[in-house]
């Protein structure tokens, strides 16, 4: 009998959180008006171009920070954050400024995971110990860009232009 048994596949994420895991201002790391405040914008991109639905998810952390927005439809995603510190790790190699990003989409059995680095820490992101790992020329995927005061990050789940995910 155990040797007919096959694996099922695990439940794809989703659809839950457009209205079971949103709380109020769950795009607001901190307030809008707060010192150091940063408005994060960008788009989830599949391999043939935005994702068409509003329930892929993102959330952001870092240190005492944790932010969560859905995308609209055309895969837009909008939060609020503050650059973190810089991080020692217990090598004593230091970490640059950086967020954690989960994006939880329709069609992914666990979500995945990435990093956001920030455009002016070009000194920091050079000696991170983590984006030393990535290959030169993807680095560019897991730092943001500033456009016109909004801290600018996309995100390509796969395709050319695929982000560096991380297996945690």
């Amino acid at each position: 009998m155990a040797d007919t048994l096959v694996p099922t596949p695990s439940q794809t994420s989703g659809p839950l959180w457009g209205f079971a895991l949103m709380f109020e201002d769950s795009q607001n790391a901190v307030d809008a008006d707060s010192p150091g405040a940063l408005r994060l914008e960008g788009r989830v991109f599949d391999g043939n171009g935005p994702l068409a639905y509003p329930d892929c998810l993102l959330e952001v952390w870092q240190g005492e920070q944790f932010a969560r927005s859905r995308t609209d439809e055309e895969g837009r995603f909008r939060l609020v954050v503050c650059k973190p510190e810089a991080l020692a790790t217990p090598d004593g190699a230091v970490l640059a400024p950086h967020l954690n990003v989960s994006v939880f989409a329709r069609g992914l059995l666990k979500q995945a995971q990435t990093r956001l680095y920030f455009p002016d820490e070009e000194e920091a992101n050079a000696s991170d110990p983590v984006l030393e790992l990535v290959p030169e020329e993807d680095r560019n995927t897991l730092i943001a860009r500033e456009e016109n005061g909004v801290l600018r990050f996309d995100i390509h789940l796969q395709g050319d232009q695929e982000t560096v995910f991380f297996d945690f």
